[in-house]
């Protein structure tokens, strides 16, 4: 069994303040996206090349949420938008829960026509400081390969904690992806570098 690159997550405090930050470095506009009303979010979306795409994602002030904690850490976020997470296609979900538990538990999730079922922790927060991924199965069509072209691809991926060992041991095997790198660190976190109209540019 894989896991396959799905999408990227630049979260933020208001949406329209995190894709005009992700605008202006990418230098490209993003498409629109929709709202989550189960975590009262919003998103934005830019198709990336090869059927990925970058999502902007923030907590809707104006939505009451159908449950709490929110997913992608977005409770706890504070500061300028970054990116965020990583998140990860698989065949079987349970399967990739039962191998990696700290993903949390499968949640069922719509959008519109979308249909997908991801991981959620219980306390809505990214596992290992997203040095693991969010991991979804998508019971729709995925939106990335729908997505206007934007000129925008991603060259690497890395994935940052101070036990990258331990970690790059347990998703190499799941893992058959050469842009993802894993990087040792003292805090954890992600980096990517994106091929964009305007050069390189790195999140």
């Amino acid at each position: 069994m894989a896991m396959r690159l799905d999408h990227l997550a630049i979260a933020c405090t208001a949406l329209d303040e995190g894709v005009a930050w992700a605008e202006a470095a990418l230098g490209v506009p993003f498409a629109l996206g929709g709202a989550h009303a189960r975590y009262g979010t919003h998103n934005r979306l830019l198709g990336l090349a090869g059927g990925l795409y970058l999502e902007v994602i923030a907590v809707d002030p104006q939505a009451v949420p159908e449950a709490l904690p929110r997913w992608f850490g977005l409770d706890q976020f504070a500061g300028p938008p970054r990116l965020a997470n990583w998140i990860v296609r698989v065949d079987d979900l349970d399967a990739a829960l039962a191998a990696f538990p700290e993903c949390g538990a499968a949640v069922a999730m719509q959008r519109g026509d979308l249909r997908w079922r991801i991981s959620v922790p219980e306390d809505g927060g990214l596992p290992l400081g997203a040095a693991l991924p969010t991991l979804l199965h998508w019971d729709s069509p995925p939106p990335g390969g729908t997505l206007p072209a934007s000129g925008v691809s991603l060259h690497r991926l890395e994935l940052r904690h101070p036990e990258i060992g331990r970690l790059q041991a347990r998703l190499e095997p799941w893992l058959e992806d050469p842009r993802i790198h894993f990087e040792p660190s003292a805090e954890p976190g992600l980096g990517a570098v994106l091929e964009t109209p305007k050069g390189e540019v790195v999140l």
